[in-house]
């Protein structure tokens, strides 16, 4: 199957769907030492990855810079590398996936599911962030210096989400580890059907989900807020309240004793 994109370049799909499966990285990227450019304003999503990969695991470049990305989606996904990539504009959605170990810096905004399934590395956004930000982070940091919208950290595994701005309805929805710091407000139902992990929040908290509790803070939660906000150098609030599960969905006797009376 043929079809033609913005640029009026055939691009080949396979039976999958799958656009450009024999596409090979363009080359064009300007080399200077241990730091290269790609100007990607002719490049599809594809043939952007194919060049990044060339760079960073073909020609060992470290870092890396692209212009001119014109909020295209699925950008810098599965980077297995340490490596440090800044993205000079915004991108579309499912940006920055599947991450293990690079640095990646995105002066504009973001759409939806942002570092979804990230392994480990550090994503800053400059601007705001879709919804599904951080669905499935298992592990690094993911920093939004905006707003992000709902279900922000869906199934969140681990890592640290930080938002600088407000977050939307469902934040923290079914997360089973790691940490999300809202400076701002947080939508209704927060942290519904959470099973571990720790949210905390500076602005108002519209309502909270299902098995959602508050906790007192303790030494360990004030250290790790001071860290986080020193590293990344941002303003910290004043003060945070801080939300964990609180485990009354852990027995499926005590959520479904009518479903139970069936089973037995």
């Amino acid at each position: 199957m043929v079809a033609v994109n913005e640029t009026s370049r055939p691009v080949r799909y396979d039976v999958r769907g799958l656009a450009e499966p024999d596409a090979e990285a363009p080359k064009t990227a300007r080399i200077d030492g241990d730091s290269a450019v790609i100007d990607a304003a002719d490049l599809s999503p594809r043939l952007i990855n194919l060049e990044l990969r060339r760079l960073v695991y073909g020609e060992d470049i470290r870092n890396v810079t692209i212009t001119n990305p014109g909020a295209k989606h699925s950008v810098a996904v599965g980077l297995l590398a340490r490596c440090r990539i800044t993205i000079d504009g915004s991108l579309g959605y499912f940006a920055c996936t599947l991450g293990d170990g690079p640095e990646i810096h995105v002066t504009g905004r973001v759409g939806w599911s942002l570092g979804e399934n990230m392994m480990s590395g550090v994503v800053v956004v400059d601007k705001n962030a879709g919804s599904l930000t951080g669905a499935a982070l298992r592990g690094g940091d993911l920093v939004i210096r905006g707003h992000v919208g709902a279900r922000t950290g869906i199934d969140q595994k681990g890592g640290t989400i930080l938002v600088g701005g407000n977050t939307g309805s469902m934040t923290g929805f079914m997360m089973q580890r790691g940490r999300q710091i809202i400076c701002g407000d947080a939508g209704p139902g927060l942290g519904d059907s959470m099973y571990d992990g720790s949210i905390y929040v500076a602005g108002k908290v519209a309502s909270l989900g299902v098995d959602c509790v508050e906790e007192e803070m303790g030494p360990e939660d004030h250290e790790l807020l001071d860290r986080k906000f020193r590293i990344y150098r941002m303003d910290k609030p004043d003060t945070f309240r801080k939300f964990v599960c609180g485990k009354q969905l852990y027995n499926y006797d005590t959520l479904e004793p009518s479903e139970r009376k069936l089973v037995l």
